[in-house]
């Protein structure tokens, strides 16, 4: 009876040692869209009076745990009866995020932002908040659920051949870190003037250490921003650059002597911008009609 307890905890203990092993490779291939995401919902959960902040966050991460409800299962289903259907949507949520990122190159060479910082959530009326808010959150979860269907389709691609178990355990893993690590850091960004306020008023004292820091943090959340906005544009061309690299034959064997780096980064932008031409070819001809 106990030797047979013992067999139960070992092979237990061997199942998580593969979970283990397989979330940490899933979790570096995602770790390019984990990039934009975290991007996206720190520039996204900004811009909000100090005490919405917080409550808008976990309106949109409590968002985040839905989507990955309602795609995880979908997502078993297709890898056990239709595994073909995991290459084609990879290979089109491929084709999303090169748009996107070609579409953020387009911005920035011909429409940049104009200088200033976006209207104070104070000169906004008190009415309109509660609408603006809730349009913001939806946008968030949105995009929170594009890339999150990404997330999971890489990770599950990457155990593809394990058993069913480890892809539902590892997958499952992936989709927990990357809606608490995302939000969690997120939370910590949009909080970081409100806790440079503080040490800047911790004394009455002018240059103290607590100043400085406070200050420093203050500066620093707009070009963390910035960054992460930077950061976040590349990770999506290097992304799908290697979504296409790997999972199309032609793609593979195009010019094997570039560096897989510089290749995924050139896959990645020609897509987006055939992609942004042909959406741009829609809208205009949408418009006509």
């Amino acid at each position: 009876m106990s030797s047979g307890f013992f067999a139960v905890l070992d092979d237990i203990s061997a199942l998580m040692d593969d979970v283990a092993s397989m979330s940490k490779i899933a979790t570096k291939k995602t770790a390019g869209i984990l990039g934009d995401d975290l991007a996206v919902n720190a520039e996204k959960a900004t811009g909000f009076l100090s005490s919405r902040e917080i409550p808008v966050l976990w309106a949109i991460t409590k968002g985040s745990f839905l989507n990955k409800l309602i795609i995880l299962p979908i997502a078993f289903l297709l890898s056990a009866y239709l595994p073909v259907a995991i290459t084609v949507i990879l290979i089109l949520g491929g084709v999303y995020l090169a748009y996107e990122g070609a579409e953020k190159v387009y911005e920035f060479f011909f429409h940049p932002k104009e200088e200033g910082s976006p209207k104070d959530p104070i000169d906004i009326p008190e009415e309109e908040l509660p609408g603006l808010e809730k349009k913001k959150i939806k946008q968030a979860i949105v995009t929170d659920f594009i890339l999150s269907i990404e997330i999971v389709i890489i990770a599950l691609s990457t155990v593809v051949n394990e058993t069913l178990t480890i892809q539902i355990a590892t997958v499952s893993v992936v989709a927990l870190l990357a809606t608490v690590g995302v939000y969690g850091i997120v939370a910590l960004i949009v909080r970081m003037d409100d806790y440079g306020y503080r040490l800047i008023n911790l004394n009455g004292e002018d240059d103290s250490f607590s100043d400085k820091v406070g200050k420093a943090l203050v500066q620093a959340l707009p070009i963390i921003i910035k960054t992460l906005s930077v950061v976040g544009t590349l990770a999506l061309l290097l992304v799908s650059g290697g979504i296409f690299n790997h999972n199309i034959e032609f793609f593979h064997h195009l010019f094997p002597g570039l560096p897989t780096l510089l290749k995924d980064f050139i896959l990645g932008l020609v897509v987006g911008v055939v992609a942004l031409f042909l959406m741009k070819m829609v809208k205009m001809m949408f418009k006509r009609g």
